[in-house]
């Protein structure tokens, strides 16, 4: 339906100090702190995660060697989603005089409009990460106690027991990271890299990682965690998580959580003969998820 003059009456009569409603601040792409962005030129995007080699036995004299099979664990597959919004205007609103002030005014809010909804994307991923329902390719959901490894044991990327965020929680978390394996069981070598917090624990990541000494103790001991340098690219918000207790930590785990860019955002305008309105249009394809969990630590939080 197009936008008419009944609709923007005001802005035809003399006297109008201000339009405003339009021009808030908006965050900024907050899923480039946690997602390795791509480029796709196909309808979806598959991964493979490969299986490698157990450790290697001993050969006793004489005996013959010992041969070991590689094999594909799993696959993630990512389809893009079509995102698009537009608004039209009518003949009548165009020729009085209404084109050059709301054309401008609308296509910010189009952009703004497109921009949340990214984001918005982007946060679902993790807010949907305990969610069962939500499952990547190895079965399981993104954050779970059981990732299951073709040697038949498991890999955790969340406390078994759901923490908030705190000194503890924190360094159990390192400590977890550290223990990961490979599918034949092999250590990896993983580590923290940022911790992702929504805005409610903004002040208790500032004190954990930004302090010199311990927090909340009259110890006076070192702060570990900063003095270790255990997360070694700080914090930063993400004004989209939906969960105010939950905290994430990515890791330097390789092709963890992904942002395919099938269509860049673009804009269009046209104009329709029979009515004579002017059409607007912005169109962007993309898609959000994870291929190696191991990308990334979570936890919901206690309370």
């Amino acid at each position: 339906m197009a936008i008419s003059r009944a609709q923007l009456l005001k802005e035809l009569l003399p006297g109008l100090n201000a339009l405003f409603g339009l021009e808030y601040a908006r965050y900024g792409e907050e899923h480039k702190e946690i997602y390795e962005t791509e480029t796709s030129e196909r309808s979806f995007e598959e991964e493979t995660k490969l299986s490698g080699f157990s450790a290697a036995p001993v050969k006793n004299e004489g005996q013959a060697i010992r041969y070991d099979n590689a094999q594909e664990a799993w696959t993630a597959r990512y389809n893009h989603e079509t995102i698009a919004l537009g608004f039209s205007l009518t003949e009548e609103a165009i020729e009085d005089n209404l084109y050059d002030s709301l054309s401008a005014r609308y296509t910010k809010g189009l952009a703004r409009a497109m921009a949340y909804t990214k984001q918005v994307k982007a946060a679902a991923v993790i807010n949907n990460g305990f969610n069962n329902g939500y499952q990547g390719g190895d079965g399981v959901s993104l954050f779970n106690t059981a990732h299951p490894l073709i040697n038949g044991a498991t890999n955790s990327n969340t406390p078994s027991t759901a923490a908030d965020l705190n000194e503890t929680s924190l360094e159990n978390a390192v400590i977890q990271i550290a223990a990961w394996t490979d599918e034949r069981g092999l250590l990896i070598a993983a580590k923290p890299k940022k911790l992702i917090v929504p805005p409610a624990l903004q002040f208790v990541a500032t004190r954990l990682l930004e302090t010199e000494l311990r927090v909340g103790t009259t110890d006076n001991d070192i702060n570990a965690i900063k003095n270790n340098g255990s997360i070694p690219e700080g914090y930063t918000i993400n004004h989209f998580l939906t969960d105010t207790n939950g905290w994430y930590l990515t890791t330097d785990v390789p092709n963890g959580l992904k942002h395919f860019v099938r269509t860049p955002l673009s804009n269009s305008m046209d104009g329709d003969f029979d009515t004579g309105n002017v059409r607007y249009k912005s169109r962007e394809r993309y898609s959000f998820g994870w291929s190696d969990p191991l990308g990334m630590y979570g936890s919901p939080g206690a309370s």
